[in-house]
């Protein structure tokens, strides 16, 4: 049972997305925090260093909404045609046997515009995004392992026979001390 990541695993988002997204939050801070952009753009990045994401600090500390974040940071208009991933990747993904599945910190329709862009719908059973790790009402995003227990459960999913593979070493540790194997995905 393979659980891919999606930014950084599955498509080069360091050239794709990870600086319109940023940009994209640190819009959002500034914009519904009423912060000056450079004290915006420090807390962004203040929160994503201590909880992992920046989301998780605007949650607790400004009862940000996470659906709402999500929805405006995650617009990225035309970021279908910056997407890229090497077709031989793409080959060697689809003849991949067994289940797959996508496991990843970012919403659910950011998710089905990259895996629809890169032609790999029909490649995976499903995909459990950051509006599904929720534990006892905390969101709870890689690499918290408590997430991780209850999204195996939840799909009926046994550790010792799922591979996680991860571009992030925080990630793959808390996985790998569930019992899941892990490739460290370095391709991008």
């Amino acid at each position: 049972i393979w659980l891919f990541d999606l930014d950084n695993t599955l498509h080069d988002a360091g050239r794709a997305v990870f600086g319109r997204l940023n940009r994209s939050m640190t819009d959002y801070i500034e914009q519904h925090l009423g912060m000056p952009r450079e004290q915006a753009d420090a807390l962004r990045l203040h929160y994503w260093r201590r909880y992992g994401a920046t989301l998780l600090g605007l949650e607790r500390h400004h009862g940000v909404r996470a659906s709402h974040f999500l929805a405006e940071t995650h617009q990225l208009p035309g970021l279908e045609a910056a997407l890229h991933m090497p077709k031989r990747d793409r080959v060697a993904l689809k003849a991949l046997p067994g289940r797959k599945f996508v496991l990843t910190n970012a919403p659910a329709e950011y998710t089905k515009r990259v895996l629809t862009e890169l032609d790999l719908v029909g490649c995976f059973e499903g995909v459990i995004s950051i509006e599904s790790m929720r534990v006892f009402g905390d969101l709870r995003p890689k690499p918290d392992a408590r997430m991780l227990r209850v999204v195996l459960a939840r799909h009926h999913l046994p550790a010792h026979r799922c591979v996680l593979v991860e571009d992030t070493l925080a990630n793959l540790k808390s996985a790998r001390a569930l019992r899941l194997q892990t490739v460290w995905m370095q391709h991008y």
